[in-house]
């Protein structure tokens, strides 16, 4: 799948459904208001209407009028002035006046025969002593037309039907619903498009977080998700968390690399360096079982050789097997432990290995530390090897021990010529040796890995000409 693939926005998108769902919400709200607000205002015409048609009624009811009144001319003069004209015959009239009997059909009104509009609300009514009884005016369709209607029951017995037109109303309120929905539908149009522009910059992080994923993907482990000029607070922590996880993932990356290269070279050597003593071994059986060594003498050497490199191979094994349980993490026996005089034990096998070293001390009294004594032990030990290996007998050496600041410093320091910058930086390398000397190159990455275990660090200091000091500091427990 292509970038381009992956960022196809459709209505399956997030950004199609945002916008889809704000779309939503207002068109639910227009037309919820749409509707109330139309409801509203038909109510509000219709009780107006309703209520001429009422003050109507009951001038009529009040009146206390017969029928022979109304065909009075004063009488029908009033009634034309607040009716209108009763011979309107037109197909929807605004409003209809019609007298019925009580059978509900419609009779003469001051002689005049009752118009097409007049027998139609009759018949619209039907009993019009219902319409008489209902409190407020009721709707009717005459002609196809829709009105509210309403009666009066006149002295002699006869019906009055009053009829008002609300087709104006229903056109009014049909035209104010088209102005809605079409004020509705640019306002629909005109949020999904701010939407989609506001949605669009909101989630340009995330597409930039799908474009940085897809780079590492790839192998370019040092992008990182760039940051935005307006972030949310949400997706700026998304976007600290999602940098910090691949800075995580590329150290871890990294360091996989540099181990895998370590232990690649760790095999190599470890193999060169088993390989030297196995082939003396080797070649010294194959002399004897030619039958080459047939001097006493040559037979007793070859034996020590062959002793001493058995020796020497288990030495090696030794501090393999060593540096492998360090790089396991094996849980030490911590307990308290007097590092002075481990440090003048160490100072009196030196002297013993070598009369002739001068030998100075710092690390009187008692100083109690929580350590493992064994793996302290193998770090004063290798500290002092490699300074008994790698310098001349007659150089002085310096074995220091302090409690400053919370820590403990153990110093072994020498006078010997000392080491470039080159191979000062490689000195904790399994199997370095410096100007290729002798010893196995494992005694300072042994001391390191100790160290290291007990929480501590080692800290070398040394140049060409003016000896080497290594600085041991372990945490005070």
């Amino acid at each position: 799948m292509t970038l381009r693939h992956r960022r196809h926005h459709g209505i399956h998108s997030l950004r199609g459904k945002l916008t889809l769902a704000n779309v939503a919400l207002l068109a639910l709200g227009i037309i919820m208001a749409t509707a109330i607000s139309l409801m509203g205002m038909r109510h509000y015409l219709v009780v107006q209407v309703d209520a001429e048609l009422a003050k109507t009624r009951d001038s009529l009811t009040s009146s206390r009028l017969t029928m022979r009144q109304i065909d009075s001319l004063n009488t029908l003069a009033f009634i034309r002035d607040r009716l209108g004209p009763l011979t309107d015959d037109s197909p929807q009239p605004d409003s209809i006046f019609a007298a019925v009997d009580g059978s509900g059909k419609a009779v003469d009104i001051a002689g005049g025969k009752p118009t097409e509009s007049q027998r139609a609300l009759a018949a619209a009514v039907g009993d019009p002593g219902v319409l008489v009884a209902a409190d407020d005016p009721r709707d009717i369709t005459v002609r196809d037309a829709a009105y509210r209607a309403t009666g009066a029951r006149l002295a002699d017995g006869t019906y009055i039907l009053l009829a008002t037109s609300t087709e104006a109303l229903d056109k009014g309120i049909g035209m104010a619903l088209k102005l809605d929905l079409a004020f509705g539908t640019m306002l629909l149009s005109l949020l999904a498009c701010l939407t989609m522009f506001s949605v669009r910059r909101r989630m340009r992080p995330l597409e930039d977080m799908v474009e940085t994923s897809t780079a590492i993907a790839e192998g370019d482990l040092t992008r990182r998700v760039p940051s935005s000029h307006h972030p949310t607070q949400e997706v700026e922590q998304l976007r600290l968390a999602l940098n910090s996880m691949l800075h995580q993932v590329e150290s871890a990356y990294r360091t996989r690399e540099r181990s895998a290269a370590q232990l690649r070279r760790f095999v190599a050597d470890a193999s060169h360096e088993l390989r030297t003593p196995l082939s003396a071994i080797r070649g010294y059986l194959q002399l004897y079982e030619k039958g080459m060594l047939r001097e006493p003498e040559e037979r007793k050497r070859a034996w020590d050789r062959m002793n001493a490199e058995a020796d020497r191979m288990g030495r090696l094994v030794d501090e393999l097997l060593t540096l492998a349980r360090l790089d396991q993490r094996p849980e030490l026996r911590f307990k308290n432990v007097d590092l002075s005089r481990l440090v003048r034990d160490a100072a009196e096998d030196l002297r013993a290995q070598q009369p002739g070293r001068p030998v100075t001390v710092g690390a009187d009294g008692t100083l109690l530390v929580q350590a493992d004594e064994s793996g302290m032990r193998q770090v004063l030990g290798n500290l002092v090897a490699n300074v008994r290996t790698h310098t001349p007998a007659e150089v002085p050496v310096r074995l220091g021990l302090e409690r400053a600041d919370g820590v403990v410093r153990l110093c072994v320091a020498d006078k010997g010529p000392g080491l470039a910058e080159d191979d000062a930086a490689r000195i904790f390398d399994r199997f370095f040796r410096a100007g290729g000397g002798a010893g196995s190159g494992l005694g300072l990455a042994i001391v390191q890995g100790v160290v290291t275990a007990h929480g501590g660090e080692v800290v070398v200091r040394t140049a060409p000409g003016e000896g080497l000091a290594v600085t041991v500091t372990l945490p005070v427990r």
